[in-house]
């Protein structure tokens, strides 16, 4: 077994920061004593690294990825290998995908499918979520047998997207009711598809073809209603447990925050992009090039009747939004963004983002949006509880799966293309072209190896694991 031995840094939790040595034995969290406890161990020691001046944290974890996603006639640009290796870069050592069943296809085996896809691909540990596409008899099946015997807990649904994964109020109701039987959680992505769809039509028809129509056919307010819904359907099912994912309107907020304040099982996450861009400088960028940030739900507008931004960041600091994910889903400008000139619907919808929430979300703490414990816990414990990782994910404490970042707060990184610019994933862009953060990623461990250190990559593909999970530790 490999002993590495972390030094002089503090210790960084949801609940505090204490200066403390971190004793890794093999790939796990051995012991965290106070500074110099184990100098005996330091001489025999492997591996010693001096964290003073440095925060040390539990490894990230991203929730909501997409890596080889088929979608608008093209796939993800990031493949397990490429979008791992990324992730770490970014300090993020688990992430959970989503598998995918399409309407009419087997549930089992699109899940099988994705294991084979990241099978000894993924360079730090991966779980699934499984998208249902079909809501009958038999995808309600393996949504019990799932949950019971393969460690994949959490099911998500669509009220947009019709023809391809929409599901209707009476599909979801009778998921969510089968959900509760077993304890699994709903991942619901909530904009009303069939009213956007009009919208998109009426909008094409008038030739308003822009990326930027893409914000403009869907609306604040029909995520707002759509997460409405979705709250209401959980209810009727029995306070099943029900997770929004990327929210990123304050009308879809307010809803979230009255069902949690009457004490129910609802809880939401958001992304970086809805925490800092607007349409005016993304999406509403001439020749086209807004495609590059064409996602859904969309980056909203400053000018919207709602501060997004303001009503997010106060919705990260009160727990409405528990967790910051990604929704990494990144397509290529050259030859896929493309396939959508002259018809906006046709761009391909995601943005590539996995390398960088940590770094984003820090500089929320740099500004004093949020305390350095509450983005450990967003990033890291509240993502392992979540979905049923925690103890061995989400904390660095002894039994832990030694995943562990040392975080510099003593420099910056510079986000993008060129030399001396962060850039790993496998797409011909940068969403965050020209971001400066205050804080860098030092080094990451994934269950004790050594993957990010002195801006060198030192892991391999195939060091990945998958992650069996339990239920939810967050339910009522």
């Amino acid at each position: 077994m490999t002993i590495t031995l972390i030094k002089n840094g503090t210790v960084v939790s949801p609940s505090g920061r204490v200066a403390s040595d971190v004793l890794v034995d093999g790939e796990t969290v051995a012991a965290v004593g106070a500074p110099g406890f184990f100098a005996s161990a330091e001489a025999t020691a492997d591996k010693v690294i001096d964290a003073a001046g440095k925060y040390v944290i539990p490894g990230g974890i991203d929730v909501h990825t997409h890596m080889e996603l088929p979608f608008g006639g093209t796939n993800a640009s990031d493949t397990f290998e490429t979008g791992t290796i990324a992730a770490a870069w970014g300090g993020v050592t688990t992430i959970v995908d989503f598998a995918v069943q399409t309407t009419g296809a087997n549930v089992i085996e699109g899940l099988a499918e994705w294991h084979a896809k990241a099978e000894g691909n993924c360079a730090i540990d991966y779980g699934f979520h499984q998208i249902l596409g079909g809501i009958d008899d038999e995808s309600l099946k393996a949504l019990r047998y799932l949950t019971e015997n393969e460690g994949v807990t959490s099911f998500k649904l669509f009220m947009a997207y019709p023809g391809v994964f929409y599901s209707d109020d009476g599909q979801i109701l009778r998921a969510m009711q089968t959900a509760g039987d077993v304890g699994a959680t709903i991942m619901m992505h909530a904009e009303n598809g069939i009213a956007i769809d009009v919208l998109v039509q009426q909008a094409l028809a008038r030739g308003e073809t822009d990326p930027v129509n893409h914000a403009w056919t869907r609306p604040a307010a029909l995520e707002g209603e759509a997460t409405h819904r979705a709250i209401v359907l959980s209810a009727v099912a029995g306070n099943v447990p029900l997770y929004i994912v990327h929210l990123s309107a304050s009308q879809a907020l307010d809803h979230v925050a009255e069902a949690r304040n009457a004490g129910r099982n609802v809880f939401a996450e958001t992304c970086p992009q809805y925490l800092y861009m607007t349409v005016e400088e993304t999406l509403a960028k001439p020749d086209f090039e807004g495609a590059k940030w064409v996602c859904s739900p969309p980056i909203r507008s400053a000018h919207d009747d709602h501060p997004h931004h303001a009503d997010l960041w106060k919705g990260l600091r009160t727990n409405d939004l528990a967790i910051v994910s990604t929704d990494h889903c990144p397509f290529c400008f050259k030859d896929q963004k493309e396939l959508g000139r002259g018809d906006f619907s046709k761009i391909p919808n995601g943005m590539g983002g996995v390398e960088h929430r940590m770094e984003l979300l820090y500089q929320g703490v740099a500004t004093g949006e949020i305390t350095l414990e509450r983005w450990v816990e967003t990033c890291c414990t509240t993502p392992a509880r979540m979905f049923g990782m925690y103890p061995k994910k989400g904390i660095v404490a002894p039994g832990a799966d030694a995943d562990i970042v040392v975080w510099d707060p003593n420099t910056k990184t510079e986000i993008g293309y060129g030399e001396g610019k962060k850039h790993h994933m496998n797409i011909d862009h940068s969403s965050w072209e020209g971001y400066v953060i205050d804080g860098k990623v030092d080094t990451v461990l994934s269950r004790g190896m050594v993957v990010i250190e002195d801006d060198t990559f030192t892991g391999r593909k195939g060091h990945g694991q998958f992650v069996k999970r339990g239920l939810s530790q967050y339910l009522v």
